[in-house]
């Protein structure tokens, strides 16, 4: 099983020299990939929970890029409908040569309506345009004239049922974000059958949870995986390993701006994380 970060792209103190600092660290701990999310317009929304200055995810990994060699790239998730199917496919063609077949392209179908409505884009058609998305992305992919030979994963995002579909339909991966452990368990099930009843392959399995660490332990169903103490959030990724999850990316933001600013604590959790990651693989 391959780990990741999610990197918080956005916030008060976020600048160039903090993303390279968070590039370093996930590259210099062993994860296997590093991933950004995706707004453009910080409406008033998006900056309740996500707030200003937002870097764009293309123009930041392409960035990032330079400044690593190993770690893969990519992203949690990009919102579909807000690009045209053939830029997406060309600036993630471009950005996956560049970077040596480095990138992972998570995408979804967005939240925000005002985003949405300062883009111009209806809201209500999100699905529906996220599926043209994909389609199209694929086939402009398939044409390798100015796209690349290297093959990009695609990841579906998605809590839904709707999304689970589309991610057997489309997707290379379904990429559920921030749940419960027995919500994840009885999901990884339910993806198997979704599979079946399309009569198509089972995508991997990768999603993105809570890393929210606490000095005593986190009791109750609400309970998010990766939240708790280290031996907890361990014991999350042990148990994902078994389900047959494929990446496990780690999310350090819990919706505080202030923890933005002071980034060592997450740095500290996710060496604890590499430490164990790399005594499971040892033994």
């Amino acid at each position: 099983m391959k780990t990741g970060v999610n990197v918080p792209n956005f916030g008060p103190g976020t600048d160039p020299g903090v993303l390279r600092d968070w590039a370093r660290t996930v590259e210099g701990q062993g994860f296997d990939l590093l991933m950004l999310s995706d707004h453009i317009a910080i409406t008033p929304d998006v900056a309740e929970q996500y707030p200003a200055p937002f870097y764009e995810p293309f123009t930041t990994l392409s960035w990032l890029a330079g400044l690593t060699t190993r770690v893969r790239l990519g992203t949690t998730v990009l919102i579909a409908p807000y690009r045209h199917a053939l830029l997406t496919a060309r600036m993630a063609a471009n950005l996956n040569e560049l970077s040596g077949g480095r990138l992972v392209l998570g995408v979804g179908v967005g939240w925000a309506r005002q985003e949405f409505a300062a883009l111009g884009i209806p809201f209500e058609q999100r699905g529906r345009l996220t599926d043209g998305v994909l389609r199209d992305v694929r086939e402009a992919w398939a044409d390798t004239a100015g796209y690349g030979n290297r093959r990009i994963p695609l990841w579906v995002g998605g809590n839904s049922d709707a999304g689970m579909r589309r991610a057997v339909r489309l997707g290379d991966a379904w990429h559920p974000l921030r749940c419960t452990m027995p919500w994840l368990r009885e999901a990884a099930d339910r993806l198997k059958v979704c599979a079946d009843e399309h009569h198509l392959p089972v995508p991997a399995f990768a999603p993105r949870i809570a890393l929210r660490p606490t000095t005593a332990p986190v009791i109750g169903p609400e309970r998010l995986a990766g939240e708790g103490t280290i031996d907890q959030i361990m014991d999350d990724l042990d148990q994902l390993r078994l389900l047959g999850a494929d990446t496990v990316v780690l999310d350090p933001y819990n919706g505080d701006p202030r923890e933005i600013s002071h980034p060592e604590p997450a740095w500290d959790v996710l060496a604890a994380v590499a430490a164990h990651l790399h005594l499971t693989e040892q033994s």
